[in-house]
């Protein structure tokens, strides 16, 4: 880990702390150290955990990873994956979640397969550029004291025993699922019902087997539910549930093990990496907020894994805190800016977890229309799913139109710029040079005031994205999500009220 670490003495302040350094808590840090803003990073743990959980990303995530100049170091260490496929105890194809193998309307793939562990490296080294972020290891929180200046946080130094203390303005959770932070906030998880214990496998293979293709493919079947999925280079991963009355340490033992594999490979194939059971659990938190503290990533929700969303919802936390965090502590927004963080991001993450439910429910085709909505199948021999394009609960702009709080694509301008290149991590408005040479002095410098960056393009893409909201201009956020089309100085105007 190349990450500076915290004096270990001595107190510190700082404008954020975050408690937790796995995917979340180092994007975060990375997204508030591109900003400048002052941050330490508390980790209980003294390393990366070397074995994989999270494997799947989206274009969002890697959106993100764009953002903070680390998408080109995860590039050549990801698997483009094609997608998944649902089939029933006949191998019968029930759903077809196929995903295209060319880059999408954000600059990136719809779905990746990656190694958590050099997902985390790559975070920390990008942490290491910024010299206002800082990170203790060997750090275990055990009190939080609010007051009206900021929070005093209070820890112990796992590898000497020492007890001490730091001050920041704000904390941020994202220490889990038993997150110190949401219990202390007084927040206990709503349960929305689904928990199932599943084996997780983890797997080398000693030789290749192309035959086990490129697809993750859920087995929907009466007797027992499996998942395979395609990991990066050698690694693939099995997900098998696990019944009511089976003995938990006899499911764990390798010659089992291997003996529920053997329907995909033999010990001839694969060198067992990892196996354990995990409880499956779908929960949402209630608050999010609480005065100076928040939470986020599973901290805040918990969702099971047949939509790989686990880690790219708490990502997505991530990319929309920073940006608010970061306007609060320069001044330009007050701190009710924060409030809008859980009401737009606990409806957009409930609508994944209940969809990821409703996919662990498919067990064969009876279950089909029950299972999965029909906003997101489309028919055919065996039906086909689309990704679901979710909106941002109501928040900083209140419904300016019909593309407002939807994620916003990423053009290429005419320059050959990726848009948020051109960008930077600020607001965005995208405009027709028309509009844009039309735009009156006093309209140019209320942008400048607000830190929203003008961007003029007549490239096909961006009058593509403009046309298909019949707008002039189009305003975007730092986490790239569309505040709101105009067509007019006066709505253009009027929406940058709302920043």
């Amino acid at each position: 880990m190349t990450s500076k670490a915290a004096s270990r003495t001595g107190s510190q302040q700082a404008d954020v702390a975050i408690i937790g350094c796995g995917p979340v808590g180092a994007t975060l840090a990375n997204l508030l150290g591109m900003q400048g803003i002052a941050t330490i990073v508390l980790e209980r743990e003294a390393t990366i955990y070397n074995l994989p959980r999270a494997v799947h990303f989206d274009d969002e995530v890697m959106r993100l990873l764009q953002t903070v100049d680390l998408a080109e170091e995860m590039r050549n260490r990801v698997h483009v994956s094609p997608g998944m496929k649902f089939v029933d105890d006949a191998g019968r194809l029930l759903l077809d979640w196929s995903r295209p193998m060319e880059a999408g309307p954000q600059g990136w793939h719809a779905s990746y397969r990656f190694h958590q562990p050099e997902l985390e490296a790559v975070l920390r080294d990008g942490m290491a550029r910024f010299s206002c972020v800082s990170m203790r290891l060997r750090t275990e929180v055990f009190a939080l004291d609010q007051d009206a200046g900021g929070v005093t946080l209070r820890f112990e130094d796992l590898a000497t025993g020492e007890i001490g203390a730091c001050r920041a303005r704000y904390v941020v959770g994202c220490d889990g699922a038993r997150s110190l932070v949401r219990r202390l906030m007084g927040a206990p998880m709503e349960d929305l019902g689904f928990h199932e214990r599943w084996l997780v496998v983890d797997a080398i293979l000693k030789r290749p087997r192309p035959d086990l293709g490129d697809h993750s493919v859920q087995y929907c079947s009466r007797r027992r539910s499996a998942t395979y999925v395609r990991g990066t280079g050698n690694r693939r991963r099995w997900e098998i549930a696990v019944h009511p009355d089976e003995d938990c340490a006899a499911m764990t033992q390798p010659a089992h093990v291997m003996k529920l594999l053997k329907s995909w490979v033999g010990p001839e194939d694969v060198a067992l990496e990892r196996h354990a059971l995990y409880t499956f659990h779908s929960a949402i938190a209630p608050v999010w907020r609480s005065s100076r503290l928040l939470i986020a990533g599973d901290s805040a929700h918990l969702t099971p894994p047949f939509l790989g969303q686990g880690m790219c919802a708490g990502m997505r936390d991530a990319g929309n805190l920073a940006w608010k965090l970061g306007r609060v502590l320069r001044g330009l927004n007050d701190d009710a800016l924060l409030d809008t963080y859980q009401s737009e991001r606990s409806p957009h993450v409930r609508a994944y977890i209940e969809l990821a439910v409703r996919l662990g429910g498919l067990i064969n085709t009876k279950a089909m229309e029950a299972a999965i909505p029909a906003s997101v199948l489309q028919g055919g021999e065996a039906s086909k799913m689309r990704s679901i394009a979710v909106p941002l609960g109501p928040g900083v702009a209140p419904g300016w139109n019909g593309i407002a709080r939807q994620i916003a694509p990423q053009p290429l301008l005419a320059d050959g710029r990726r848009l948020d290149d051109a960008v930077g991590y600020r607001f965005a408005a995208l405009m027709l040079p028309e509009f844009d040479r039309s735009l009156p002095a006093h309209a140019r410098d209320r942008l400048a005031e607000r830190d929203v960056a003008i961007v003029q393009d007549n490239s096909p893409a961006t009058s593509s994205f403009l046309r298909s909201a019949d707008a002039s201009a189009i305003l975007v956020r730092p986490d790239r999500y569309v505040l709101g089309a105009v067509r007019s100085i006066q709505e253009l105007t009027a929406l940058a009220a709302c920043i």
